[in-house]
């Protein structure tokens, strides 16, 4: 099995890039160290803290953006950086190509059960003049990188460079990452998807008829049973879907009309997308594809449908019906 730095050297990927993916690998394997610790190290809990979405934070949430941020500002390509979990951007070196953002625990909800989380990064580059958040202000397309590690079972991660999609595989005896999967390839039919059924009343009409449709199975429209899976980790979620197919969404829904949707484009949706994309995958808003979304705000959050291409299809389908003289459901 080929290490990531042999992965890296194969693709062509330049030195300073594959001195913060391997900064970002070796952060991952000391994040996955201290989720490992769990409750034997204290680190389990909330806070008495918010984040700036108004989240109450877990003590690992805290401690794992620690580690990321004072790694990333110890590396030299790093200009700046920007996290869930942070207010504001972070500079970090003046002289640095690259800027970073990330959830540094995602589905950190999921901790005190013993189930999956993970860590999420987007890569992009750093423009010239002044940092400030307008630095980071660029279509997903534009990354240079992007990826998760998924602390699991065995930890694991999803990277791409924009050479296709690769696993990676953490070997717990030499702490070393190993190509275990070179070209993941999401099917373009599926039978499974990923929502959370406890918004239903909340979502918009064309949601709520393709969803409806779904779980009429072959007695609906589609003639085709389909299986929901939920993790509550978009990491864990998305990580089902690159790996046997799948659409995952977290739609609009009027639950909190202020906050019409959930997931961050910056560090959640942009980085997913371009691991789905380069796996062969759709990811869009349902109305917009979300790697050509011009960002206004660093923590600005979107609706997300990822998966399966031809799924994804039949998803947006709906959505360019008119439903405005139906009722809707509440």
């Amino acid at each position: 099995m080929q290490t990531l730095a042999q992965t890296l050297s194969a693709q062509a990927v330049n030195a300073s890039l594959t001195q913060l993916l391997f900064t970002l690998a070796e952060t991952s394997i000391a994040i996955s160290g201290a989720v490992r610790h769990g409750a034997l190290a204290g680190v389990l809990g909330a806070t008495e803290q918010e984040n700036v979405q108004g989240e109450t934070q877990k003590k690992l949430d805290v401690i794992t953006n620690d580690m990321l941020k004072d790694a990333l500002k110890a590396d030299a390509t790093v200009r700046g950086i920007a996290s869930e979990e942070e207010d504001y951007v972070v500079e970090a070196n003046a002289q640095g190509e690259y800027l970073v953002s990330f959830d540094p625990l995602d589905g950190s909800s999921n901790i005190d059960i013993n189930s999956l989380v993970g860590t999420i990064f987007s890569v992009l580059p750093a423009p010239a003049g002044e940092f400030n958040e307008q630095s980071f202000l660029q279509a997903g397309r534009k990354q240079v990188a992007a990826g998760y590690v998924l602390y699991g079972p065995s930890t694991m991660m999803a990277l791409t460079t924009g050479k296709g999609t690769q696993f990676y595989t953490l070997d717990p005896d030499s702490q070393t990452f190993l190509l275990t999967n070179d070209n993941v390839q999401i099917t373009p039919d599926t039978a499974e998807f990923a929502i959370n059924m406890s918004n239903q009343r909340f979502w918009e009409a064309p949601m709520q008829t393709y969803i409806a449709d779904l779980l009429l199975g072959k007695i609906g429209p589609r003639d085709q049973s389909f299986n929901m899976r939920w993790i509550a980790a978009m990491v864990g979620d998305v990580h089902r879907v690159l790996c046997r197919g799948g659409i995952f969404t977290y739609p609009t829904d009027n639950k909190n009309p202020a906050k019409p949707f959930k997931l961050r484009l910056m560090y959640e949706a942009n980085p997913m997308a371009l691991l789905v994309e380069q796996a062969g995958g759709k990811a869009s808003t349902g109305y917009e594809t979300i790697l050509d979304i011009q960002p206004t705000e660093i923590h600005q959050r979107v609706a997300v449908i990822l998966g399966s291409a031809n799924e994804v299809d039949t998803c947006l389908s709906y959505h360019d019906i008119d439903y405005s003289d139906e009722p809707s459901i509440d």
